[in-house]
C-alpha cells in the first residue's frame, strides 16, 4: 500500500475496538506496508492493549482522545450493543474522517446519525479473514465517493476477497450466509469428526480427513464452472455410499432445516438494527 496521504490512500488509520476482526485487518495492512506508526487503536481492556502493542507495535489508547483527529479512516470494531456509546465519545475527534463500521446490524444512518458524518460504509466481513481468505461485503451511503470506496477496499483487500452491494438490507442477508458462515461449516466438521471417531477413526485422522475434504471441495466449486448441484451428482452414483448419505439427509429435511437456520440469523441481524441502533 501507498502510504502518501491522498483522499483515496488512508495513511492514518484508527479502530475503535482491537477484537478480532481489527486485528486481522491491522495484519494485512501492516504486511501491505503501511507503517504502524500509522495505526492507533482505541481499546478499553488493558490486557487486550497490551497484546497489540506485542503484537503489531501500534499505539493504542484507552479512550477516544485528540489523536484520533489525525485519522483520516476509522474503522468501527465495536460490538453492535456499544456501538452508540463509542460513537458518543469519538464524535468530537473525527469530524472530517471516514468511517467504516464491521459491527453487525447497526443500519448506516444511525451510525450517520450518531457520527455527524454521512461518509460511512459499512462491511460484513468473516472470520477467515484472519488468515486472509475472508469476504466481505460492503454498502457505501450516497455522500461516499469514488475515493472513498477506492480506500475502504485497498483496507478490506487485506484480509482477503469483497463485493460491493447496492442495497443496505441486503447486509442482512449477507450477515446469515457468509458472516456466520464459518460457523456453519465449522460445525459440519466437528459432526464429520464425531461420525469418523465413531466408526473407529482416531481423532487425529477424523480431523484431517474432515478439514481436508471441506477445503478441497470449496476449491473445487471454485475453480469449476460447474454448478455446486452438478458437482455433487457427479460423486453421487444411484445406489452407492454418497447416495445413501444424501438420501438420508433428504429424508431428514436437513437442507430445508439449514435454509431455516439461515433465515434465522438474517431475522436476528436485523433486529440487532432495531435493538441498538436509532436514526
Amino acid at each position: 500500500m501507498n502510504t502518501h496521504s491522498t483522499d483515496s490512500n488512508p495513511d492514518h488509520i484508527a479502530f475503535i475496538g482491537g477484537g478480532n476482526m481489527a486485528s486481522a485487518i491491522i495484519g494485512g495492512l501492516l504486511k501491505r506496508g503501511l507503517p504502524a506508526r500509522q495505526i492507533l487503536v482505541v481499546e478499553p481492556f488493558a490486557e487486550q492493549r497490551a497484546r497489540l502493542v506485542q503484537q503489531f507495535q501500534v499505539a493504542v489508547s484507552e479512550q477516544p482522545d485528540a489523536a484520533l483527529k489525525s485519522a483520516n479512516l476509522v474503522v468501527w470494531a465495536v460490538k453492535p450493543q456499544t456501538f452508540r456509546e463509542a460513537a458518543a465519545q469519538t464524535r468530537a475527534h473525527t469530524p472530517s474522517a471516514l468511517h467504516l463500521s464491521v459491527a453487525a446490524g447497526i443500519r448506516s444512518s444511525s451510525i450517520a446519525g450518531w457520527l455527524g458524518s454521512e461518509r460511512v460504509v459499512r462491511a460484513m466481513p468473516n472470520t477467515p479473514a484472519l488468515v486472509g481468505k475472508g469476504m466481505t461485503a460492503l454498502f457505501a451511503r450516497p455522500a461516499v465517493t469514488p475515493a472513498d470506496r477506492l480506500a475502504v477496499a485497498q483496507v478490506i483487500e487485506t484480509t482477503g476477497d469483497y463485493l460491493w452491494l447496492d442495497q443496505e438490507e441486503q447486509l442482512d442477508a449477507v450477515t446469515a450466509l457468509s458472516g456466520s458462515g464459518p460457523a456453519y461449516v465449522f460445525y459440519f466438521i466437528e459432526a464429520m469428526i464425531e461420525a469418523g471417531t465413531g466408526m473407529g477413526l482416531s481423532r487425529e485422522h477424523a480431523h484431517q480427513l474432515a478439514i481436508k475434504t471441506f477445503t478441497g471441495a470449496s476449491e473445487l466449486a471454485q475453480s469449476s464452472d460447474e454448478a455446486p448441484e452438478i458437482l455433487r451428482a457427479r460423486v453421487t452414483s444411484k445406489g452407492g455410499t454418497t447416495y445413501a448419505a444424501l438420501t438420508s439427509m433428504e429424508q431428514s429435511g436437513v437442507k430445508q432445516q439449514f435454509i431455516s437456520a439461515m433465515q434465522a440469523a438474517r431475522q436476528r441481524a436485523s433486529e440487532l438494527g432495531d435493538e441498538f441502533g436509532a436514526a
